[in-house]
């Protein structure tokens, strides 16, 4: 049996080189808890998406590399914590019922009406999206509300602490504030007794002892408030690293954007007495017009629409890669994430063990993957099903069973998923966007030579590698240099897009004698759309 916790240590993947990171930190300060805990954090204010569930993903990736790393000598616990306390600051432009929500503006998410009309709460609604997308992950982890944790007791200690030092907390918030907000700056965020709204009002004293604050509520009324039971919560910045301690967080990542701000958070746990986590930050997600994913404009791909027009596994795929480098997360990335996965897995088995590690399935599938089934990409399905005209799996079915004929649904479920997958991705991408052209006369020529090459091959030949070579023969010969202007005259004349599967790969699943035909009416004029 392979000894991935030997070969663990010198890895270089990413999760194993934050795991090291941690397994230093739990071997010098030892357990805060019960548990080695991976933490992170989620904002509900608006509908989930993928940007926010990608931390659990690879949060998830280190949490198994240490397990490896360590050879389970400590117990992990994977915390995700939904921010649901905050006030709502203003109405989502992508839920319904909008002018009802107006009403609660600033109040806890927790205490807005659900818009959706399903769940107790807004907050409620939002969390129960992003648990519904987890589980689905099949991920191991424990869910947390900021609501309860502030309410049960989880937080009284630190909230005691905060008071104790409110003002080392102030002399580390204010040097990042504006003049102006620095006059009404308070790191505690009191709920108003009478109308329920998360207030940001400066605190007229602060009593340690008896863990209260008073402060002029809403109509100017003195309020004395403890601060303890969920009757306040800490601005966002203190809350981060309050959190830190109060749940004793060995790691968390979070986005770039928050970059700055960590030395903060560091400082805050610090000074309530814990000890800040080993941090990774990563890149952002971009749109397709490079501009970062916000949650409340709704401008990135929901979690629902991914999982429409692929696995599960290519998101993960998706998330795993350059975690450092910002990349657009919209709808033309997902075909190349599914055959990115596709290909890591085929060349899994064939891997030493020290490269099996290394392979980003290993990360994806915990150290187990599958067994990579049939060699066919999801880009050929989609072309498939263009010039096949399937809308139906049974129809892209008969085809593949003709190229192997061992697959079945059955002997093949994740294939088997592609092929609804690509008939949903053709319809809604690929197909409005095809635009097809006649050949030049160069490309006319060559193609009537591929035709001879074609017709000379036995009508059942399966081969692609044979079919490949013609097509190369071809091109070579009809002077086509670089030869990739070949292959991209075939896709535009043929499929309708300047880029396509291998061409030998096509022909041999579509069928020899199909393929032929779409090349003669093709020259002969016809309208292949």
């Amino acid at each position: 049996m392979t000894d991935f916790t030997a070969l663990a240590q010198d890895a270089k993947a990413w999760p194993f080189e934050l795991a090291r990171e941690v397994k230093k930190r739990v071997e010098k300060d030892g357990l805060t808890g019960d548990a080695v805990v991976f933490e992170t954090g989620y904002g509900p204010s608006g509908l989930p998406h993928i940007g926010t569930f990608g931390e659990v993903a690879r949060t998830t990736m280190v949490r198994h590399a240490f397990r490896v790393l360590t050879g389970d000598r400590y117990p992990t616990r994977l915390l995700c914590v939904s921010d649901d306390m905050d006030g709502m600051r203003k109405v989502p432009e992508n839920v319904p019922n909008r002018d009802a929500l107006a009403n609660h503006l600033d109040r806890p998410l927790t205490s807005v009406p659900d818009p959706f009309g399903t769940h107790a709460s807004y907050g409620a609604h939002m969390n129960a999206r992003l648990r519904a997308f987890l589980d689905h992950f099949r991920f191991e982890y424990d869910f947390a509300s900021a609501t309860d944790l502030y309410r049960d007791g989880t937080y009284d200690a630190a909230l005691l602490a905060t008071l104790k030092h409110f003002d080392k907390i102030m002399d580390v918030m204010l040097p990042t504030l504006g003049e102006e907000r620095r006059r009404t700056y308070s790191p505690v965020l009191p709920i108003s007794p009478k109308s329920g709204k998360v207030l940001y009002v400066p605190m007229k004293s602060v009593d340690a002892e008896a863990g209260t604050v008073t402060f002029d509520d809403e109509d100017g009324e003195e309020q004395t408030i403890r601060v303890t039971g969920g009757n306040a919560k800490l601005q966002w910045k203190p809350d981060f690293g309050m959190r830190w301690a109060a749940l004793g967080v060995d790691f968390e990542m979070f986005g770039k954007d928050h970059q700055a701000n960590a030395p903060i958070y560091s400082k805050i746990c610090r000074i309530l007495g814990g000890n800040p986590p080993v941090q990774f930050v990563y890149e952002l997600f971009l749109d397709e017009r490079g501009e970062k994913i916000s949650k409340s404009k709704g401008n990135g791909i929901a979690v629902e629409d991914w999982l429409r027009y692929a696995p599960w596994e290519s998101l993960s795929m998706y998330m795993y890669t350059k975690p450092k480098t910002a990349k657009r997360l919209y709808f033309d990335v997902i075909p190349k994430a599914v055959d990115e996965y596709r290909q890591h897995l085929a060349a899994f088995p064939q891997q030493e063990p020290a490269q099996q590690i290394e392979n980003p399935v290993w990360h994806i599938h915990n150290g187990n993957p599958p067994a990579p089934g049939a060699d066919i990409s999801f880009a050929l399905l989609l072309n498939l099903v263009s010039v096949a005209n399937a809308s139906d799996k049974d129809t892209l079915w008969g085809f593949i069973t003709r190229y192997a004929p061992d697959a079945t649904p059955d002997s093949e479920p994740f294939l088997d998923r592609l092929t609804s997958y690509a008939i949903a991705y053709y319809e809604d991408f690929v197909k409005p966007q095809k635009v097809y052209r006649a050949p030049t006369a160069k490309e006319r020529a060559a193609m009537q030579d591929l035709l001879a090459r074609l017709k000379a091959l036995d009508p059942g030949e399966t081969d692609a590698e044979i079919i490949q070579t013609e097509v190369f023969a071809a091109g070579k010969a009809h002077d086509f240099e670089p030869l990739r202007d070949w292959f991209k005259a075939l896709y535009e004349v043929l499929l309708g897009q300047s880029q396509g599967p291998r061409f030998g790969s096509f022909a041999a699943i579509y069928g020899l004698p199909q393929t032929i035909d779409l090349i003669e009416r093709a020259l002969k004029g016809e309208d292949l759309a």
